[in-house]
């Protein structure tokens, strides 16, 4: 397994900086925000695409995945990470998550990621059943789960409490129903531990669907507000015991988006919890 840092946590930085610092650290793999200030993929021209790939080689790092869950560019009112929405009541709001999951999908492939990451349908407007969200939900990632087999990469669902799916095992049901090999769930477990789920059992019964895992600290409380790997109360040695015994080879990404003030020290505080763990 290796260890990853998402760039969400350098919004105060241009992306050359950002890749340079998290190399610094000592992580080997990049989780790209495609979002602004980094990679926000509607605008996003050949001579960024191309500074993104040279910088990335220059500090010998790796994509481990393309983070589409945000959409800060959008700047809704409501809140900036899940609106707009799979679920928008109003089908052309709807249509800009959709439409901005596609072009993620599409710099995935050109970037040459494994894959991008996005929301598990936000939550449920008034007036809609769970069911008829479900639906809607599956409805909306059959064919974008189409393009990204077309593309060759994946498209990885990220439960999150409050939302549709909160629960990892939520995303069996979604999973059943759009058939797709190019459909992935993304372990991220702090939500999971926000949702009071037994990690080692969730990680184990997963596994067969996770493609990729977050990782960020959780306070006792199980509020979901991500902490630096150390500050809160997750077992990170049995957490990642659990997804060694798996048979998992692939990334773990550290998301620690609230650190934007001082995400240096937040990438290596965490890589010095978690690393000797990793090995």
């Amino acid at each position: 397994m290796k260890l990853a840092f998402s760039s969400n946590a350098y919004l105060k930085h241009p992306f050359d900086e950002t890749a340079a610092r998290i190399a610094a650290v000592g992580y080997e793999g990049l989780e790209l925000l495609a979002d602004v200030p980094h990679a926000w993929p509607a605008g996003l021209l050949e001579g960024p695409k191309r500074a993104i790939r040279e910088a990335m080689a220059k500090n010998g790092l790796a994509f481990s995945n393309i983070n589409a869950f945000m959409m800060n560019a959008v700047a809704d009112h409501r809140q900036p990470y899940w609106h707009p929405s799979f679920l928008e009541p109003d089908e052309a709001y709807r249509r800009v998550r959709i439409d901005h999951t596609r072009r993620a999908l599409s710099l995935c492939a050109e970037l040459g990621a494994p894959h991008i990451t996005t929301e598990p349908a936000g939550p449920i407007p008034t007036g809609m059943s769970r069911a008829q969200a479900v639906d809607l939900f599956v409805e909306i990632l059959k064919p974008l789960a189409e393009h990204a087999a077309n593309l060759g990469v994946l498209l990885l669902i990220e439960p999150e409490p409050e939302l549709l799916l909160e629960r990892t095992d939520q995303y069996v049901e979604i999973h059943e129903r759009v058939d797709s090999p190019a459909l992935g769930l993304n372990f991220d477990v702090g939500h999971a531990f926000c949702m009071s789920e037994d990690l080692p059992r969730a990680i184990a019964a997963l596994a067969p669907l996770t493609r990729h895992y977050h990782l960020e600290d959780i306070a006792a409380t199980r509020v979901h507000h991500h902490m630096i790997p150390g500050d809160g109360v997750i077992d990170f040695a049995e957490v990642v015991s659990a997804i060694k015994a798996t048979g998992y080879d692939g990334w773990l990404t550290v998301e620690l988006y609230p650190f934007q003030d001082d995400p240096d020290v937040a990438a290596k505080r965490a890589y010095d919890v978690l690393k000797p763990l990793v090995g």
